[in-house]
């Protein structure tokens, strides 16, 4: 019993810790590359549709890119985009490259381990910067927010959705069915530890200091149905 005591309290301080450095778990990074994998046609699709709208040639930056899935879409959509997509997570990056490659779109999209609060990119550097999912999840969201206006060119647009709603546009079981018995038993930990909380969104009040704090003075900030999308111009 007390070693698996010890085993319990190990594993809520690592999983803390990797919650704390804003990031998807490495134990859980299959499970969720399943649940976005089911969400191409019903949410990335949609998402990538919407940006080449108004995007279609450029070089743009994906923050929290995950496993790729909306990299991929945006280039098929619009093959004149070059996309750097980041994330803290080795295991989402290395899930990314390997989606990337598949589609046969290596030399649009570059995919690299990094922290959006320290890019290591110059000013200037990114006609179009999005962002899927990851507002939520940030210790604070101005630095990140300054980091997009520093690498951002003059002119250029930056979208934030968040949360990403994935859940909402997968078959939960069939999600599920697709689950091994290691992901099952990590996502069972995390819940047993508390460790997997509903997501908090942020309302429009309270990210508008966020946004005008790094700079930014024109943009425009939508709510509804559980997300909030922000849409800020340099």
């Amino acid at each position: 019993m007390g070693t698996v005591f010890i085993f319990v309290i190990f594993l809520l301080d690592n999983m803390k810790k990797w919650i704390k450095i804003e990031r998807i778990p490495g134990v859980l990074a299959s499970s969720y590359e399943k649940a976005t994998q089911l969400a191409i046609d019903s949410y990335y699709r949609q998402v990538a549709e919407e940006v080449v709208s108004v995007f279609q040639k450029g070089r743009l930056l994906d923050l929290g890119t995950g496993p790729g899935k909306l990299p991929v879409e945006m280039v098929k959509c619009a093959p004149g985009i070059q996309i750097v997509g980041v994330d803290l997570s080795r295991h989402l990056i290395r899930m990314a490259r390997i989606w990337a490659s598949k589609a046969g779109l290596s030399k649009h999209i570059v995919l690299e381990v990094a922290n959006a609060a320290n890019l290591r990119f110059n000013y200037d550097s990114f006609d179009m910067v999005i962002s899927t999912g990851m507002l939520h999840s940030l210790r604070n969201p101005t630095w990140v927010l300054k980091e997009i206006y520093r690498v951002l060119k003059k002119g250029g647009d930056a979208w934030i959705y968040d949360p990403a709603k994935i859940i909402a546009y997968i078959d939960k079981s069939l999600w599920r069915a697709s689950l091994t018995r290691r992901e099952r038993f990590f996502l069972w930990i995390f819940g047993l530890l508390g460790l997997r909380k509903p997501i908090a969104v942020y309302s429009r009040d309270q990210v508008i200091p966020f946004i005008e704090a790094a700079g930014f003075k024109l943009y425009t900030v939508h709510e509804g149905d559980g997300e909030i999308k922000i849409k800020m111009r340099k």
